[in-house]
């Protein structure tokens, strides 16, 4: 668990107040001009207090200024070791996400997405917890650091939904514990009781072949050429959390990401999304517009879709975004191979994806 703790007072930050204090005492009682009574007296010593109030608000405020910046240095370091930037990159995919919280001033709210090159493939995860904003981390940090483990450890996807299952188990139960010591989690009213998490898993092997298990998310939009068109229309199971897992799984064929197809992955804050007047986010209708014009990145995409967004929302989403763009650039790979199939090739030159605009 990362802690954020705020520095206490130090003798140099109280060596200035204590300065305009002895200002204002002195002359209360050293001055003479301060024991009259007469107008201009008063204002005298109204404006030698004033100075005083004045000097000791723009000392805290300067003092609380750096102590903001200096948490919300803290803060950024934190939420990027939780959902760490994706390489540009991935096993021949293009990579490129953005994710806007809904709590200003937070760049990681209850949304969650990660892309691992495995020996088994791109094992692709994207979520959505309960609630959201920096109340929502520690859910979203327990859930992506077993799926990092475990997209590595477990040969099929209903391996790595299952870690996943009892990773938030285990996490609501500890936290049910710290926030109500008494009963925890054995109490049915208690609200860790309610918790749910949306996940879907997607692998994506080197022939371009897809699977997915989907535990109540949005399915993603397939761009192929000019087309927009949802992956698939299969019913997804419950969300994680207030039901068990079936006991046998079987990931969905999803069929093929033909080389300069894309997959676009989003969380329902996207379609979620309302203007001014109550109207829905039209995610199908931007990506239209992102693919208009051949060929198309998926940084093009990301910047058409959230430019779209945030002008729909006047720059005021009311729930956590996330967005995540895959295009298979493997057509390259497959004529000119670097080394064995399923090996990782990634490249973690710099960051692919957008920062929360």
């Amino acid at each position: 668990m990362i802690r954020i703790k705020a520095r206490a007072p130090t003798a140099r930050g109280a060596v200035l107040p204590t300065a305009w204090g002895a200002v204002a005492v002195a002359y209360k009682f050293g001055c003479p001009l301060a024991q009259q009574n007469d107008l201009g007296a008063r204002i005298v010593t109204s404006a030698v207090f004033l100075a005083v109030g004045t000097g000791l608000i723009v000392h805290v405020r300067r003092a609380l200024l750096r102590e903001l910046r200096q948490v919300r240095r803290v803060a950024r370091a934190a939420q990027s070791v939780v959902l760490r930037p994706l390489p540009p990159r991935l096993d021949g995919l293009n990579v490129a996400a953005a994710q806007l919280s809904a709590d200003r001033g937070a760049s990681v709210g209850g949304d969650l997405y990660e892309a691992i090159a495995t020996e088994h493939g791109v094992r692709v995860v994207m979520g959505d917890v309960r609630g959201h904003g920096l109340a929502a981390l520690g859910t979203v940090a327990a859930v992506l650091g077993s799926f990092r483990e475990a997209a590595h450890d477990e040969p099929g996807l209903d391996g790595v939904l299952g870690r996943l299952d009892r990773a938030l188990a285990r996490h609501l139960r500890e936290r049910a514990r710290a926030e109500h010591p008494a009963n925890g989690s054995r109490n049915p009213d208690h609200p860790v009781a309610e918790e749910f998490v949306t996940v879907l898993l997607l692998e994506i092997d080197r022939d371009g072949r897809l699977s997915a298990l989907n535990c109540g998310h949005p399915w993603p939009y397939l761009l192929s050429g000019t087309r927009v068109e949802p992956l698939t229309r299969v019913d997804p199971l419950p969300p994680l959390g207030p039901f068990p897992l079936p006991a046998a799984l079987e990931a969905h064929d999803c069929g093929q990401l033909s080389p300069g197809d894309s997959l676009v992955l989003f969380t329902d804050g996207v379609e979620d999304a309302r203007d001014a007047r109550g109207r829905f986010f039209s995610l199908p209708d931007a990506l239209r517009e992102a693919v208009r014009d051949q060929p198309v990145s998926p940084q093009r995409v990301l910047r058409t879709v959230v430019t779209a967004l945030l002008r729909h929302t006047t720059g005021r989403p009311t729930d956590d975004i996330a967005l995540l763009v895959l295009r298979n650039d493997r057509e390259d790979l497959w004529r000119h191979p670097r080394g064995r199939p399923g090996q990782a090739t990634a490249f973690r030159g710099g960051a692919g994806g957008l920062a929360g605009t």
